[in-house]
């Protein structure tokens, strides 16, 4: 296994201990969470009930196929704690998500979660955002100009296609724009920038909502608490 597959495993494995009988929980999206995903199906196969609700339809088919019972928001208002990855995580907990397309599901839960854990490979902590492009997700009619006022703050933006070369399409029908800013020293201000914008729907900026980061780094994990949290 290649060690950075190995420290996320890690960082799944030690999320674990954080998951008490009872819960509802919040499945994230992309390959870290995957782990922590097919660990919680082996102890719920076993008899350990919890139930969860995952944050894209990827999440959902594996957690379905892992026999890990799902609910919806017709059935909750809160969820007590969410296991989820990121692209990018700075000594704040600030963080930049999406790169699997799930941002938008990705916070909705994770702004009703009493906890947010992070868990991430060595590669992810960095002491400024935006070395990972900020995903930025639009309506598809008049992205362009949402494009165009993105790149008046400095962006350099492209819109994420597939491998058929049509655009990328979310869960909710909408795109993403892939807008690489370089350092992003103040993301709570670019985050309000984004969000007065008519046209974007949502943005991979995590401000203020994570409280734990579980780092995988060699073959030791690192739990960090946010600072003042």
């Amino acid at each position: 296994m290649p060690e950075f597959e190995k420290e996320k495993e890690l960082a799944a494995a030690k999320s674990l201990e954080f998951i008490k009988e009872g819960m509802t929980i919040g499945l994230g999206t992309g390959s870290t969470a995957s782990y922590f995903i097919r660990m919680l199906g082996q102890k719920v196969r076993a008899g350990f009930k919890v139930r969860a609700i995952p944050t894209s339809t990827r999440t959902k088919v594996l957690a379905a196929h892992e026999g890990i019972p799902l609910t919806d928001f017709d059935e909750l208002s809160c969820v007590d704690v969410t296991i989820d990855g990121a692209d990018e995580i700075n000594p704040t907990f600030d963080l930049i998500k999406g790169g699997g397309g799930a941002l938008l599901r990705e916070k909705i839960v994770a702004s009703v979660t009493g906890k947010l854990i992070i868990i991430v490979d060595s590669r992810k902590p960095v002491d400024l955002l935006g070395r990972f492009p900020l995903p930025v997700e639009v309506v598809p009619f008049g992205w362009q100009v949402a494009s165009e006022r993105i790149k008046r703050l400095g962006a350099r933006v492209e819109l994420r296609t597939q491998s058929s070369d049509q655009p990328f399409v979310t869960t909710e029908g909408n795109f993403i724009l892939d807008c690489r800013f370089g350092e992003i020293p103040s993301p709570r201000d670019l985050s309000r920038e984004l969000k007065q914008m008519v046209g974007v729907v949502e943005h991979g900026l995590f401000v203020d909502m994570a409280q734990i980061a579980i780092v995988g780094r060699g073959s030791q994990v690192e739990v960090i608490s946010k600072p003042g949290a």
